[in-house]
Parts: structure tokens; sequence; C-alpha cells
């Protein structure tokens, strides 16, 4: 008898996510669809880290705004300052508004100075969305990236 309670329970509360919407929108309200897209380049050198980041949405609803997470395998230089629109988020991370993203796939770009605590041969930058106003992405997979970043000063794609 219980787990069919919680079962009917959680069949509840998802269609009345569905329903009603994510962010508390009148009833039978649908969630906005947008493509959102994150590509770019970093480079690292004797402990610096400069990010550029080209975000965009191929629609086909645009969006007020979105939130990019940037989280990195080696710690970050406390004191550093951050461009308009990013905070920090941790010792390795950096999360950082978009902005308006309209749906004809404009790009908006980011770019960022970082130092890293120390002196590593390589690390890992982890790039996705972290919020998107609650749009639904059919394609998630242009948004979450993971770079491994030589400490060449070569600039790595994603």
């Amino acid at each position: 008898m219980f787990a069919m309670c919680r079962g009917l329970l959680v069949m509840a509360v998802a269609v009345a996510a569905v329903v009603g919407g994510a962010g508390g929108g009148a009833a039978g309200t649908v969630a906005p669809e947008a493509d959102v897209s994150h590509h770019g380049h970093v480079t690292y050198w004797d402990g610096r880290l400069d990010v550029v980041l080209l975000s965009g949405n191929r629609g086909p609803s645009a969006l007020e705004d979105t939130t990019v997470r940037l989280a990195f395998s080696a710690p970050l230089a406390a004191g550093h300052g951050l461009p308009g629109g990013c905070v920090w988020g941790g010792d390795r991370e950096v999360l950082c508004s978009t902005g308006p993203l309209r749906a004809d796939g404009a790009l908006r770009e980011t770019a960022l100075s970082l130092r890293t605590a120390g002196v590593t041969q390589e690390l890992t930058m982890r790039v996705a969305t972290a919020w998107n106003g609650g749009a639904a992405d059919p394609e998630p997979a242009d948004n979450d990236h993971r770079v491994l970043v030589l400490a060449t000063g070569d600039p790595y794609a994603f």
C-alpha cells in the first residue's frame, strides 16, 4: 500500500511540474524550448588561464539569461577580479551570466583571465550550462564540454 501511495505521489508531482511549469507559471504553460551552446578556447601557460567563451542559442525561444559554470581540476588563485556578471563558485569554479540570448544564434562573448594557485603541467576544464531559465534543451551535448589543457600556451578549442 505504501509503495502504491508513494508511486501516485511521484506521478502527481511529475504531472504538476509539467503542467504547472517549473518556473511557477500559470497552469497549462509549457516550458520554452531553446538550444543553448557554449564554445570557445582556453590557453594555459605558467599558471595563467585565459578563457574565451562564446554562448549562443539556436532557438526557437529567446532566453533572458543563462548561467554557465567553468570548473577546473586545479585550484584557482584567490583575489583575482572577475568580469561583470561572473562570481566565484569555489576555489575551482566560476559562474558567469551570459545575458540575453536571442533565438537566432547570435553569440555573446565572455573573456576571463585567471591564475591557478600553483603551476601544473596540465589541467582539465569543464564548461556546462548551470541554469537556462527552465527551458527545454533538445541538444544538451553542445553546452557541456570537458577539455584537457596542457601548459603549452596553445589554444584548446571546445
